[in-house]
C-alpha cells in the first residue's frame, strides 16, 4: 500500500490502533475522510468477514 500512517504496523502488516488487518478507510481508521480511496472498503470487509467465518468453521471440526 502507498500510505503513511503512524498506526501501520509494517512487520504484521496490520493496524496497531484498531489490532486487525489494515484496510484503509474502515470504520475507525485515522485516514477516513482525510483521503480518497479506489477500492470499495465495504466490499473488501465484507470479504475479510467471509474468510473469517470459514476460518471458524474448519477449526470447529
Amino acid at each position: 500500500m502507498t500510505f503513511s500512517c503512524k498506526n501501520f504496523d509494517f512487520n504484521a502488516e496490520n493496524c496497531m490502533k484498531l489490532n486487525t488487518d489494515c484496510i484503509p478507510g474502515r470504520p475507525g481508521c485515522v485516514l477516513t475522510g482525510k483521503v480518497k480511496f479506489s477500492e470499495d472498503i465495504q466490499k473488501k470487509l465484507k470479504d475479510l468477514e467471509t474468510a473469517a467465518e470459514a476460518r471458524k468453521k474448519r477449526r470447529r471440526r
